[in-house]
Protein backbone atom coordinates (compact mmCIF):
# COMPACT_ATOMS: atom_id res chain seq x y z
CA UNK A 1 0.00 0.00 0.00
CA UNK A 2 1.50 3.90 -0.55
CA UNK A 3 0.13 6.83 0.42
CA UNK A 4 -0.34 9.80 -1.67
CA UNK A 5 1.05 13.19 -0.80
CA UNK A 6 -2.69 14.25 0.38
CA UNK A 7 -2.90 11.02 2.32
CA UNK A 8 -5.35 8.75 0.52
CA UNK A 9 -4.13 5.30 -0.36
CA UNK A 10 -2.70 4.37 -4.05
CA UNK A 11 -2.41 1.05 -3.98
CA UNK A 12 -4.58 -1.89 -2.39
CA UNK A 13 -4.70 -5.39 -2.50
CA UNK A 14 -7.43 -7.98 -1.70
CA UNK A 15 -5.79 -11.34 -0.80
CA UNK A 16 -9.04 -12.80 -1.40
CA UNK A 17 -8.47 -12.46 -5.22
CA UNK A 18 -5.23 -14.02 -5.90
CA UNK A 19 -4.35 -17.31 -7.61
CA UNK A 20 -8.44 -18.12 -8.53
CA UNK A 21 -9.65 -18.92 -12.08
CA UNK A 22 -12.58 -21.21 -12.34
CA UNK A 23 -13.77 -23.90 -14.34
CA UNK A 24 -14.95 -22.24 -17.10
CA UNK A 25 -11.87 -20.01 -17.83
CA UNK A 26 -9.80 -23.26 -17.88
CA UNK A 27 -12.53 -24.79 -20.37
CA UNK A 28 -12.37 -21.52 -22.65
CA UNK A 29 -8.20 -21.19 -22.48
CA UNK A 30 -8.36 -25.08 -23.36
CA UNK A 31 -10.64 -24.84 -26.13
CA UNK A 32 -8.93 -21.64 -27.85
CA UNK A 33 -5.60 -23.69 -27.60
CA UNK A 34 -7.30 -26.92 -28.72
CA UNK A 35 -9.32 -25.68 -31.98
CA UNK A 36 -8.65 -22.77 -34.14
CA UNK A 37 -12.55 -22.23 -34.84
CA UNK A 38 -14.25 -19.25 -32.80
CA UNK A 39 -17.44 -21.01 -32.37
CA UNK A 40 -18.11 -20.21 -28.35
CA UNK A 41 -20.06 -23.42 -27.99
CA UNK A 42 -17.02 -25.37 -27.73
CA UNK A 43 -16.04 -23.40 -24.99
CA UNK A 44 -17.02 -25.98 -22.58
CA UNK A 45 -16.03 -29.43 -22.18
CA UNK A 46 -11.96 -29.29 -22.42
CA UNK A 47 -10.46 -29.53 -18.86
CA UNK A 48 -6.99 -30.02 -19.43
CA UNK A 49 -4.45 -28.39 -22.33
CA UNK A 50 -5.47 -25.14 -20.99
CA UNK A 51 -2.44 -23.70 -22.80
CA UNK A 52 1.02 -22.88 -21.52
CA UNK A 53 0.44 -19.04 -21.61
CA UNK A 54 -1.78 -16.53 -21.12
CA UNK A 55 -1.73 -12.73 -22.51
CA UNK A 56 -3.56 -9.25 -22.02
CA UNK A 57 -3.94 -6.73 -24.68
CA UNK A 58 -5.52 -3.35 -24.11
CA UNK A 59 -4.88 0.60 -24.62
CA UNK A 60 -6.61 3.27 -23.61
CA UNK A 61 -7.80 6.17 -25.33
CA UNK A 62 -7.90 8.51 -22.60
CA UNK A 63 -4.04 8.41 -21.17
CA UNK A 64 -3.00 6.72 -24.78
CA UNK A 65 -1.24 4.36 -23.25
CA UNK A 66 -0.73 0.71 -24.74
CA UNK A 67 -0.28 -2.85 -23.15
CA UNK A 68 0.32 -5.86 -24.63
CA UNK A 69 2.04 -8.95 -22.01
CA UNK A 70 2.36 -12.24 -21.05
CA UNK A 71 1.21 -12.74 -17.31
CA UNK A 72 0.70 -16.25 -16.70
CA UNK A 73 3.14 -19.13 -17.80
CA UNK A 74 2.50 -23.10 -17.12
CA UNK A 75 0.12 -21.95 -14.10
CA UNK A 76 2.06 -19.91 -12.35
CA UNK A 77 1.24 -15.41 -12.58
CA UNK A 78 3.92 -13.60 -13.18
CA UNK A 79 3.96 -11.29 -10.77
CA UNK A 80 5.65 -8.08 -12.22
CA UNK A 81 3.12 -8.24 -15.75
CA UNK A 82 0.28 -8.45 -13.14
CA UNK A 83 1.48 -5.55 -11.05
CA UNK A 84 1.86 -3.85 -14.66
CA UNK A 85 -2.12 -4.59 -15.74
CA UNK A 86 -2.88 -3.32 -12.18
CA UNK A 87 -1.30 0.26 -13.21
CA UNK A 88 -3.00 0.20 -16.52
CA UNK A 89 -6.18 -0.38 -15.49
CA UNK A 90 -6.10 2.63 -12.90
CA UNK A 91 -8.63 4.99 -12.05
CA UNK A 92 -7.15 7.37 -14.72
CA UNK A 93 -9.54 10.40 -13.07
CA UNK A 94 -7.58 10.16 -9.63
CA UNK A 95 -4.43 8.24 -10.73
CA UNK A 96 -5.26 5.59 -8.05
CA UNK A 97 -4.05 1.97 -8.16
CA UNK A 98 -5.84 -1.10 -7.01
CA UNK A 99 -5.39 -4.67 -6.89
CA UNK A 100 -7.36 -5.82 -9.91
CA UNK A 101 -8.71 -9.41 -9.44
CA UNK A 102 -7.10 -11.84 -11.24
CA UNK A 103 -10.11 -14.01 -12.15
CA UNK A 104 -11.47 -10.27 -14.13
CA UNK A 105 -8.00 -10.31 -15.79
CA UNK A 106 -8.51 -14.05 -16.98
CA UNK A 107 -12.07 -13.66 -18.13
CA UNK A 108 -10.81 -11.08 -20.68
CA UNK A 109 -8.29 -12.94 -21.65
CA UNK A 110 -10.34 -15.68 -22.29
CA UNK A 111 -12.66 -13.73 -24.12
CA UNK A 112 -10.06 -12.17 -26.36
CA UNK A 113 -8.99 -15.99 -27.07
CA UNK A 114 -12.11 -17.10 -28.20
CA UNK A 115 -12.97 -13.99 -30.28
CA UNK A 116 -9.96 -14.88 -32.10
CA UNK A 117 -8.90 -11.13 -32.95
CA UNK A 118 -5.44 -9.47 -32.78
CA UNK A 119 -6.61 -6.26 -31.87
CA UNK A 120 -6.29 -5.03 -28.38
CA UNK A 121 -9.26 -4.57 -26.45
CA UNK A 122 -10.12 -0.50 -25.82
CA UNK A 123 -10.49 -0.84 -21.89
CA UNK A 124 -12.77 2.39 -20.97
CA UNK A 125 -13.41 1.29 -17.21
CA UNK A 126 -10.91 -0.77 -15.14
CA UNK A 127 -10.85 0.44 -11.55
CA UNK A 128 -12.73 3.12 -9.90
CA UNK A 129 -12.59 5.25 -7.29
CA UNK A 130 -15.19 5.67 -4.97
CA UNK A 131 -15.37 9.68 -5.84
CA UNK A 132 -15.36 8.82 -9.33
CA UNK A 133 -18.16 6.14 -9.23
CA UNK A 134 -20.29 8.83 -7.12
CA UNK A 135 -19.42 11.03 -10.24
CA UNK A 136 -20.53 8.37 -12.42
CA UNK A 137 -23.94 7.69 -10.92
CA UNK A 138 -24.54 11.29 -10.44
CA UNK A 139 -24.62 11.22 -14.18
CA UNK A 140 -25.86 8.69 -14.87
CA UNK A 141 -28.75 5.57 -13.78
CA UNK A 142 -26.66 2.78 -15.09
CA UNK A 143 -23.89 3.39 -12.46
CA UNK A 144 -24.32 0.95 -9.58
CA UNK A 145 -23.66 2.08 -6.44
CA UNK A 146 -21.27 -0.51 -4.91
CA UNK A 147 -20.26 -1.44 -8.15
CA UNK A 148 -17.49 -4.39 -9.16
CA UNK A 149 -15.08 -1.36 -10.09
CA UNK A 150 -14.49 -0.11 -7.34
CA UNK A 151 -13.08 -3.49 -6.22
CA UNK A 152 -11.06 -4.19 -9.18
CA UNK A 153 -13.42 -6.76 -9.86
CA UNK A 154 -14.62 -5.62 -13.32
CA UNK A 155 -13.74 -3.80 -16.90
CA UNK A 156 -16.01 -2.02 -19.33
CA UNK A 157 -14.37 -2.95 -23.10
CA UNK A 158 -14.44 -2.70 -26.62
CA UNK A 159 -13.77 -3.85 -29.74
CA UNK A 160 -14.08 -2.36 -33.06
CA UNK A 161 -13.64 -5.45 -35.28
CA UNK A 162 -16.14 -7.21 -32.97
CA UNK A 163 -19.75 -6.52 -32.29
CA UNK A 164 -20.93 -5.93 -28.56
CA UNK A 165 -23.03 -8.93 -29.09
CA UNK A 166 -19.67 -11.10 -30.11
CA UNK A 167 -17.92 -9.99 -27.41
CA UNK A 168 -20.45 -10.46 -24.90
CA UNK A 169 -21.08 -14.23 -25.94
CA UNK A 170 -17.15 -14.58 -25.91
CA UNK A 171 -17.27 -13.16 -22.49
CA UNK A 172 -20.66 -15.35 -21.42
CA UNK A 173 -18.84 -19.01 -22.40
CA UNK A 174 -16.30 -18.32 -19.92
CA UNK A 175 -18.88 -18.70 -17.23
CA UNK A 176 -16.64 -16.49 -14.94
CA UNK A 177 -18.46 -13.57 -14.19
CA UNK A 178 -21.04 -11.22 -14.73
CA UNK A 179 -21.51 -10.17 -18.37
CA UNK A 180 -23.04 -6.69 -19.49
CA UNK A 181 -23.90 -6.12 -23.15
CA UNK A 182 -24.16 -2.15 -23.42
CA UNK A 183 -24.77 -1.91 -27.36
CA UNK A 184 -25.84 1.91 -26.90
CA UNK A 185 -22.37 2.70 -25.86
CA UNK A 186 -20.54 -0.24 -27.96
CA UNK A 187 -18.99 -1.53 -25.02
CA UNK A 188 -19.36 -5.05 -22.82
CA UNK A 189 -18.70 -5.23 -19.26
CA UNK A 190 -17.08 -8.22 -17.89
CA UNK A 191 -16.51 -9.34 -14.10
CA UNK A 192 -15.85 -11.70 -11.74
CA UNK A 193 -18.84 -11.60 -9.72
CA UNK A 194 -21.76 -14.38 -9.89
CA UNK A 195 -22.27 -15.59 -13.67
CA UNK A 196 -25.31 -13.61 -14.96
CA UNK A 197 -26.02 -11.72 -18.36
CA UNK A 198 -27.50 -8.44 -18.82
CA UNK A 199 -28.31 -5.62 -21.18
CA UNK A 200 -28.97 -5.89 -24.73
Amino acid sequence: MRTGKNGTKKVTTDSKSTGVTRRGLLRAFAATAVIAAPTYSNAAGFLRGGGDIRRIKMYSGRTGERIDMIYWVEGKYIKESVQEVHRFMRDWRTNDVKFIDLRTIDVMAAAHNLLDSSEPYMLLSGYRSPKTNNMLRARSKGVAKNSLHMKGQAADLRLSSRSVSQVSRAAAACKGGGVGRYSGSNFVHMDCGPVRVWGR
